[in-house]
């Protein structure tokens, strides 16, 4: 299944969705079964809230080139917000929101495959090595000249990836 954003993309409004929380509320209430949750960038943030709230329902995750909510200060990182919103047509909130989910990472309990660009400039390689460190059961792989497009650019070396660690988890 895969979870599109009311009023991104071209994707109808939905009046309920008014803010970040909304937003994220909506898409952990579209994880109804066992799933292994994939996500890129902003959805990162999430997937590590769906593994936090929905841990019965959160087999595993894959993040890609993610903050996955953890605070960005200690890193060099592009600001990607005036681009994205140039380029898209995205509410406000959206690109003005900051988590920081540090305090929880530790509590994830599924596994996770961590997959980064060595050029990302917006989510720098040091922050992948940061949620390897403090997610217990997480792998890092780090993909030669992936920018932060790198599931789109690098896509048959991601899609391995991915399907090696599912294999892997039985899934």
């Amino acid at each position: 299944m895969v979870v599109a954003y009311p009023s991104f993309g071209g994707y109808p409004d939905d009046v309920d969705i008014q803010s970040f929380e909304d937003l994220q509320d909506y898409v952990l209430n579209q994880i109804q079964q066992p799933s292994v949750v994939i996500a890129q960038s902003m959805g990162g943030i999430f997937s590590v809230q769906a593994a936090l709230k929905k841990p019965e329902q959160v087999q595993a995750l894959v993040l890609v080139a993610t903050s996955g909510g953890i605070d960005l200060s200690p890193f060099q990182v592009a600001d990607w917000r005036e681009d994205y919103q140039q380029s898209f047509t995205v509410p406000d909130w959206f690109v003005q929101h900051q988590s920081d989910l540090t305090d929880s990472l530790e509590h994830i309990r599924c596994p996770v495959l961590l997959i980064w660009g060595d050029a990302d400039p917006i989510s720098p390689v040091a922050m992948g090595q940061a949620l390897r460190r403090q997610i217990p059961h997480a792998e890092l792989h780090i993909v030669s000249q992936g920018q932060h497009d790198l599931a789109y650019v690098h896509a048959e070396h991601v899609a391995q990836l991915i399907y090696n660690f599912l294999v892997k988890l039985r899934v």
